[in-house]
């Protein structure tokens, strides 16, 4: 747990770094730069916010037990992830605006403001983290009252607790299903764009390695392999839901928490390794350490 949060951690400060480095170098930062580095920088957050609840709740459990704190760290934790989700999907509809080709009048009106959309994005994922600040604020307090309620007799209001749960988990799962739309949708066509240009290139016999399918599959890749993180994420988040509400003290939950740092984690090495810039930054690094460790 510890080591994949520190691990995850120092992924994301690289990415910043290397950004942050190049854009004073430039004096300038590019639009994909730009979302590179506030997403790296609201994982750091993320995964802090994992390690510092993982550490008080072995270190000092009677202090994670008290509710101010657990609902501190929860709130904390869900608007950094919250942040994190929606910079990944402002990427994948940068790499859908940036690379597909159409000649719809809507697509070109997008592509032409594309910092215009992206700022869109960002603005309308803000406005989704005060509604879920206030939405995670109301029901931690009446999770609490039903807690309290109940601590005698964990059989009292299993039919309240169940309906809770319910509406817990629909108004919770908006905030995850818009940014997997919208991801889904760039992939969608993404995908139909490759296959318009291949189809193109095969009627010109023009062949199928030029450049620009090669960047098509490796936007495909990025994105998809966002959506199946994010998928695997969103389900633990949802479960651990659930099996706090009907069960209260599992040691699923404990598992569920690890499986979380993969999306902040997993997803942050693997833009490492599709990003030629961070890919090369990341081989002379590794140079580097090795000469030291050599010496």
């Amino acid at each position: 747990m510890y080591k994949k949060c520190i691990i995850g951690m120092l992924g994301n400060v690289f990415i910043s770094l290397v950004n942050f480095s190049e854009s004073v170098q430039n004096r300038k930062i590019s639009l994909a730069d730009l979302i590179l580095t506030c997403l790296a920088i609201s994982r750091i957050g993320n995964l802090f916010m994992l390690l510092l609840q993982s550490c008080i709740k072995e270190l000092h459990p009677h202090l994670y037990s008290t509710f101010e704190v657990k609902k501190l760290v929860h709130i904390l934790w869900r608007m950094t992830n919250h942040l994190t989700i929606w910079f990944a999907t402002c990427l994948s509809i940068f790499y859908f605006l940036k690379i597909a080709h159409f000649s719809h009048s809507l697509f070109l009106w997008l592509k032409w403001r594309m910092d215009r959309v992206v700022l869109g994005l960002v603005l309308f994922s803000l406005f989704l983290v005060i509604f879920d600040f206030l939405w995670i604020d109301k029901f931690i307090g009446i999770l609490l009252t039903i807690y309290i309620t109940d601590k005698g007799n964990k059989t009292l209001n299993s039919e309240e607790r169940s309906s809770f749960h319910v509406k817990i988990l629909s108004l919770g799962n908006l905030t995850y299903f818009i940014p997997f739309v919208l991801s889904l949708t760039s992939l969608l066509l993404l995908f139909l764009s490759l296959v318009r240009h291949a189809r193109n290139l095969r009627l010109n016999a023009k062949g199928f390695g030029d450049a620009s399918t090669q960047t098509h599959k490796r936007a495909m890749k990025m994105v998809l392999s966002f959506l199946l993180l994010f998928t695997i994420h969103s389900f633990s988040i949802q479960l651990m839901y659930w099996t706090s509400f009907t069960f209260w003290k599992n040691k699923l939950i404990n598992f569920l928490v690890l499986v979380l740092n993969i999306f902040p984690s997993g997803h942050t090495f693997l833009l490492i390794l599709g990003n030629v810039k961070l890919r090369q930054a990341a081989l002379r690094l590794l140079c580097h350490l090795k000469r030291c460790l050599m010496l």
